[in-house]
């Protein structure tokens, strides 16, 4: 209901009152916006530091080859190691695709000792590069292709794997801790053993 003025209230006596009136609404108005701001920009700084991140944990590494990807993940320097003792380096980084099943160093680390540091001897490169070809599909096989399946297919070593995605994945016996890490040529499963054909 409008406000009107008291009987024997002049309208100059009113302008005050009213100046007030106008003022609170001004400060409630300010305050109002003030806080829709802050909301805005809280907004927007949670956005622009959980979209990068968003934006990299779908992608896994699509503009690195599997090479780049297992250089920069950190927890593959014996497996890259091995692969450039083995020259097979410029393999993994060609167009592919390629699936390989990427032993940790921890798992090369549970061989009996000395076992790496005989592989990489240039006198061993035949062997080395037996085993690292064991662990390599032709083509791009990601987990939902093998879900529910028992599979024994040939590595481009042409030996086989005996692959059991049943109950989770295992491969030879070694289980993929890490499926589905993409790159831009294939895709990498993380096994916690090396398969030796």
């Amino acid at each position: 209901k409008p406000e009107t003025l008291s009987q024997g209230q002049s309208e100059q006596n009113c302008y005050p009152y009213m100046l007030q009136k106008i003022q609170i609404g001004c400060i409630e108005s300010l305050e109002f916006f003030k806080m829709k701001f802050v909301r805005n920009l809280v907004v927007v700084f949670a956005l622009s530091a959980v979209l990068p991140a968003y934006a990299v944990a779908g992608g896994h590494g699509m503009k690195k080859d599997i090479v780049d990807v297992a250089v920069s993940n950190g927890s593959f320097n014996t497996l890259v190691a091995a692969a450039k003792a083995g020259g097979l380096v410029e393999t993994l980084k060609s167009k592919g695709p390629f699936t390989v099943f990427a032993p940790t160093d921890a798992a090369f680390a549970a061989l009996p000792k000395g076992t790496v540091e005989t592989l990489l001897k240039p006198e061993n490169k035949a062997k080395l590069v037996a085993i690292l070809k064991h662990h390599v599909l032709a083509g791009a096989v990601p987990s939902k292709a093998i879900a529910g399946k028992k599979l024994s297919p040939a590595t481009v070593n042409g030996t086989k794997l005996n692959i059991d995605a049943t109950n989770g994945v295992t491969v030879s016996g070694a289980k993929v801790v890490i499926a589905d890490v993409k790159a831009s040529n294939g895709v990498i499963h993380v096994i916690d053993k090396v398969l030796i054909p």
